[in-house]
């Protein structure tokens, strides 16, 4: 006597879930990235991506307890929509523990006074005594800088380092003499296709230049952070910069001491 054994069904549907779930939510990133498709319809197409995940992430689980008591096969298909739902969910998980971890803005600054200008069209609050605290508990090191060395040259820095990431310039001022301001505006592409504009405004000042920053998300959401680790992961690279600078800079040989009469 022949015996078949079946298939689970639950098997079967959560594979297909999943094998749906891992397109949906990839593909959008490239096409948001692209400009291909608008940030709103970018969210949605997650937020149906995440719900098919759950799906196929609970048909799995309730395929490995049927297939535990009846004995069918479908454990691989289960496994297969088990691992899919687990894959897109993962970012997800990752986007709630850093909008847990950080402060809920999207406008980080080195100067709250007077911060440096913005050419998006994006409306911009200003930050609430608690919140800018917040900001600087987060991002100790995101902190408006002071350099012994002129504001052109500073200024050239900044342009090379603001090349060397890919950041898409905006608007460019370029500081005519050591005691002028100029600025550089730029936009910036975040992972899943989100975009900042990073503002950097250098002024010339008599013991050298002073370099504010600031970078805000364009989509208004909570940034996850994104605005104070670039602020902070810039102004360290434009430290390590003026450090071998100064370095390989000779130091002129302090002239003796005329003779009296």
């Amino acid at each position: 006597m022949r015996i078949l054994i079946r298939t689970s069904k639950w098997a079967i549907w959560a594979r297909r879930f999943g094998s749906l779930a891992l397109p949906l939510a990839v593909i959008p990133v490239f096409m948001h990235r692209e400009r291909l498709i608008a940030s709103n319809d970018f969210h949605l197409i997650e937020a149906i991506a995440m719900g098919v995940a759950g799906l196929a992430l609970f048909l799995a689980v309730g395929a490995f307890a049927r297939l535990w008591v009846s004995g069918d096969r479908g454990w691989g298909k289960a496994t297969m929509g088990l691992f899919f739902g687990l894959l897109c969910l993962g970012p997800l998980a990752l986007i709630v523990a850093l909008a847990l971890r950080y402060p809920p803005v999207s406008d980080v600054t080195t100067d709250y006074a007077r911060p440096p200008g913005l050419v998006s069209q994006v409306r911009t609050r200003p930050l609430a005594a608690a919140e800018r605290q917040a900001v600087e508990a987060a991002f100790p090191n995101a902190q408006t800088r002071v350099y012994p060395i002129e504001a052109p040259q500073i200024y050239a820095l900044v342009v090379q380092l603001v090349d060397a990431r890919g950041w898409e310039p905006r608007a460019r001022r370029e500081p005519q003499t050591p005691l002028a301001e100029g600025q550089i505006n730029a936009v910036a592409t975040t992972l899943l296709g989100w975009r900042d504009e990073v503002a950097i405004r250098v002024t010339g000042d008599p013991q050298g230049a002073v370099v504010a920053m600031r970078s805000v998300a364009l989509h208004g959401l909570h940034d996850l952070g994104e605005n104070g680790r670039r602020v902070e992961e810039f102004l360290a690279a434009l430290d390590s910069q003026i450090t071998l600078l100064m370095r390989d800079v000779p130091v002129a040989p302090v002239p003796e001491a005329a003779d009296e009469g």
